[in-house]
């Protein structure tokens, strides 16, 4: 009888380890599913395709509405073609962090070009981080065109078309559709969505450099949220 009574005591054990084992294996996968969401996640932010007679080049902005900090070193441009293999490098930016907006301006100066940007615009351009592109045929169709960024494996990770140009408004971004890629192409608005007019007297409307960090969850903070998770179930299983 004693040793009948142990070897029940011992199965027992061994299905509770069992469960508490599948429970832990179940937990980690969860930890795990969470943290998926930790990449990088790059859109086309902002277009300027017509600043007006005396105003910019021409340019982009990208935003990495991920919760990492994203490598873009080698990364290319094109346009409304969107080929690799027509492509140019983006350069001046290597990295960009999570929630992060970067504007790249088409110019072969970028020294001088990108000061004199920041002191066309002022504001949000001041401080922006700025990189630039340059390239034979690459400069946006006012009456409609399109860009698209590539990775070192040659893929399209961002890309967007748009319509006619309204003279010195960009194409912005719905902040409503945030992250996705289809909240791009509406008309900049002075006040809206981070808009404002250029401190140059063209009054160029657009939001270079704005980025949404509001917007993207730290990573810090999704670490927060799994780690509660696993002790919040692990409570429970031993309950």
């Amino acid at each position: 009888m004693h040793i009948a009574t142990s070897e029940v005591v011992t199965d027992q054990i061994i299905l509770y380890s069992n469960q508490q084992m599948k429970k832990i294996i179940i937990i980690i996968s969860l930890m795990a599913a969470s943290l998926t969401g930790t990449q990088a996640a790059l859109i086309i932010t902002e277009v300027m395709s017509s600043s007006g007679t005396g105003g910019t080049p021409d340019w982009f902005e990208v935003t990495n509405t991920g919760t990492s900090a994203v490598d873009i070193t080698n990364f290319r441009f094109d346009d409304g073609s969107f080929r690799f293999g027509s492509s140019v490098p983006l350069v001046g930016v290597t990295s960009m962090a999570a929630g992060q907006s970067v504007v790249f301006i088409e110019t072969s100066t970028p020294l001088t070009t990108i000061a004199d940007f920041r002191t066309f615009w002022g504001g949000s351009a001041t401080t922006a981080v700025i990189g630039s592109y340059s390239g034979s045929g690459l400069s946006f169709s006012a009456g409609g065109d399109g860009a698209s960024i590539f990775d070192t494996s040659e893929n399209s990770v961002a890309s967007v078309a748009f319509g006619a140009a309204t003279t010195g408004s960009s194409f912005g971004y719905d902040l409503a559709s945030y992250p996705n890629q289809n909240g791009f192409g509406g008309l900049s608005v002075n006040g809206s969505n981070g808009a404002f007019i250029s401190a140059n007297a063209l009054g160029n409307i657009g939001s270079p450099g704005v980025a949404f960090p509001s917007q993207v969850p730290e990573p810090s903070g999704l670490a927060l949220l799994g780690l509660g998770t696993i002790i919040l179930l692990f409570t429970r299983s031993r309950r």
